[in-house]
């Protein structure tokens, strides 16, 4: 059977936390993030066009809370200068120096977030980074 050859039309990346309410004050307060669909548990927001992150509260998620969080979400900006002054400014957990990567062509930084899960935010340096 072929693959369906519709187009997608949203990504989602789930996170879960055991403080959902902190989690959602952040990613709206801190991180300017729009509110695109309240599930109630589950709350969605829009990142950009066609990207979106969820915060699960993992009493009711697929998946758990877990300490230890391999996963980055990655915010891509075009001017990661302010958005560093900003960080600075409202003193973010872990916040990392700002740093440039010629080989990936991005100029960036990293900070978690209130249940540990790590942000960057970067701009690109060259065309097609």
């Amino acid at each position: 059977m072929p693959r369906p050859e519709t187009p997608n039309e949203l990504a989602i990346t789930f996170l879960y936390y055991r403080d959902l309410a902190t989690a959602m004050q952040f990613y709206e307060r801190v991180l300017g993030l729009p509110l695109a669909i309240d599930q109630g548990w589950c709350k969605i927001y829009r990142i950009c066009p066609g990207a979106h992150v969820g915060l699960v509260d993992e009493t009711k998620g697929m998946n758990k809370w877990a300490a230890v969080k391999p996963v980055q979400l990655c915010i891509r900006v075009t001017d990661v200068d302010a958005w560093y002054a900003y960080a600075r400014e409202m003193s973010l957990d872990a916040l990392s120096e700002l740093f440039e990567s010629d080989q990936l062509g991005i100029r960036a930084f990293v900070f978690n977030d209130p249940e540990g899960y790590q942000i960057e935010i970067q701009s690109a340096t060259r065309e097609g980074a």
